[in-house]
């Protein structure tokens, strides 16, 4: 029987990737992570799609790892969140550095600590969703094909070959994900992209502004 982990934050990326895993594992879980960030509304998205989906969800605590970044997402730091798209980042940074929304190896701690709630729970692979559109311009380098591949190689080596990491949106932009997702039937009414939080999203930070494009660009509104 394949069985798999998707790490899932109730975003459009990582709700459609379960999806994608409910369609081609026969057993599927789900797990969340509180990382210190300024509100939980993802958290409760990443609930209410794990139970539309019908899987387990786990939820772990990492907050204590990001205790000292001043990254903009998380409550301990000050710092605002842009209102801007990503390209408008990027090109303050000239692709040098990561955007102020980039929380130190995230990504590589996650897929760490999912590799691990896997291996305990008889699961081949672990699924995140990183896509093109996220490494582009060097915003989020843990999202890129460079840094999918090596976690890949240490998964595998790490598990003596029990585990491997699977990034199935790599290589797409957003549009495309969304336009799969649609395929697929993917709920994305349940779905929270926002980084602000609150009852609605802001519209105007550069997750909002990439939501929103992907889906007119798919010649739908989100």
């Amino acid at each position: 029987m394949k069985k798999c982990l998707v790490l899932l934050s109730g975003g459009v990326d990582s709700s459609t990737a379960l999806a994608l895993a409910a369609r081609d594992f026969d057993e599927v879980i789900a797990l969340s992570v509180f990382y210190g960030q300024k509100h939980e509304r993802e958290l409760k998205s990443a609930k209410d799609i794990a139970e539309f989906y019908g899987v387990e969800l786990k939820t772990i605590d990492l907050n204590a790892v990001f205790a000292d970044s001043d990254c903009s997402l998380l409550a301990n730091s000050e710092a605002e969140i842009p209102q801007e798209s990503y390209a408008e980042q990027i090109k303050k940074t000239g692709g040098l550095t990561p955007v102020s929304t980039y929380i130190p190896f995230r990504n590589g701690l996650f897929i760490s600590s999912a590799a691990a709630v896997a291996l305990s729970n008889g699961c081949e692979a672990v699924i995140y969703g990183a896509h093109a559109d996220d490494s582009a311009g060097n915003a989020y380098p843990d999202c890129s094909p460079e840094f999918y591949e090596a976690m890949n190689a240490a998964l595998i080596t790490g598990s003596g070959g029990g585990v491997k990491l699977l990034a199935p949106f790599i290589n797409m932009n957003k549009t495309e994900i969304v336009k799969l997702g649609l395929k697929l039937g993917v709920p994305y009414e349940l779905t929270w992209s926002c980084y602000v939080g609150g009852d609605e999203p802001c519209g105007v930070c550069g997750t909002c502004i990439d939501r929103e494009k992907a889906f007119k660009n798919a010649r739908i509104r989100g």
